[in-house]
């Protein structure tokens, strides 16, 4: 059986379906993954995952592209030609699967499966809807259940990636903390001013701080590491940060991407988690972690992408020694 699981969104969204796809794999004798260009190097990490097609929806992500028919005709072809049997469409509790399930309808996929709150008419087989406050891990793993893929047995349901590679040559020998100062909206980052703190006060402390970020936060991981922290901004791939998260004694990040990443990976995270998005649904899944924030704040489930609050009392009011006392806390209760 050859089998399609599409998840059109962020890095962060992908890594989260991991479990679900592993699912799938384990009843199918090939595994395509449909994602869009900010997904596909998580998509390549995925066990389980045999082909990646990268393709950015017009419904998807903080500036979707426009509809153009020769790009829809193009996917379609794709998708014929890969004769598929059957497909998970997995999305946050937010979005609608239904317009991917009607392209797929459109490409002869033979059996598709999501959850849906609208009516999907023809175009679902299995139509189900998530249980409230449900982790988008665990949701997409129900999903895939109900769609015939439950997990494998052995197999704990967490996140997972292939292995990474070696990367002390980056972070150089020795433990460390890392600190990741970026995040894909602005309502969910720390102030950089904060991130600084942090690391003079992680420092003072006796640790190593290894700072990341992606290319086009150079400028901000420049900023942060200054003269007390390793700066490998824009110096690492999906595959070689996860190297370097994977040997780090816990993780700071903010709800995005690299936090995820650290959960794949196995490490420890400190969580400056803005309420924006429910934590419940989308803190790092399977490892110990530590959520920092206000999440009573007036920004609260209102998934701006920029603070409503003047000084982005939600976050900006943890301070760096906040964070030092949470990484000192995962450290001394070790793994779970």
């Amino acid at each position: 059986m050859k089998a399609l699981v599409v998840r059109l969104d962020s890095f962060g969204d992908v890594l989260l379906a991991g479990p679900a796809v592993r699912a799938v794999a384990a009843g199918c004798s090939h595994v395509s993954m449909l994602c869009g260009p900010r997904g596909a190097d998580a998509a390549r990490m995925l066990p389980g995952v045999d082909e990646v097609l990268v393709w950015e929806a017009p419904w998807e992500g903080f500036d979707p592209p426009p509809v153009i028919p020769a790009d829809v005709d193009a996917l379609l072809t794709r998708l014929r030609a890969a004769a598929l049997d059957t497909a998970l469409i997995l999305t946050s509790f937010h979005q609608s699967p239904l317009p991917t399930a009607l392209l797929l309808r459109l490409a002869g996929v033979g059996r598709i499966g999501a959850d849906s709150v609208g009516h999907p008419g023809r175009l679902l087989d299995v139509r189900r809807r998530r249980l409230p406050e449900r982790h988008e891990a665990e949701a997409a793993l129900d999903t895939a259940t109900a769609l015939g893929f439950p997990r494998p047995a052995g197999d704990d349901g967490r996140l997972r990636v292939v292995p990474p590679p070696d990367t002390s040559a980056l972070t150089g020998h020795g433990p460390y903390v890392v600190l990741h100062p970026g995040a894909s909206a602005p309502a969910r980052a720390w102030s950089p001013d904060r991130c600084v703190e942090a690391v003079a006060l992680l420092a003072d402390a006796g640790h190593r701080v290894v700072v990341t970020g992606g290319p086009g936060e150079r400028p901000l991981t420049r900023r942060v590491a200054g003269d007390l922290a390793v700066d490998l901004g824009g110096r690492t791939t999906a595959r070689t940060l996860a190297g370097v998260l994977r040997m780090a004694d816990a993780v700071v990040s903010a709800n995005t991407g690299p936090a995820h990443l650290a959960a794949a990976v196995g490490t420890p995270v400190v969580s400056l988690f803005a309420p924006v998005v429910p934590a419940g649904r989308w803190a790092p899944y399977g490892v110990p972690v530590i959520l920092l924030g206000d999440p009573s704040a007036p920004c609260a489930d209102t998934r701006a992408l920029v603070c409503p609050v003047p000084g982005h009392p939600c976050l900006d009011e943890v301070t760096g020694q906040d964070v030092v006392r949470a990484v000192h806390k995962l450290m001394q209760e070790g793994p779970s």
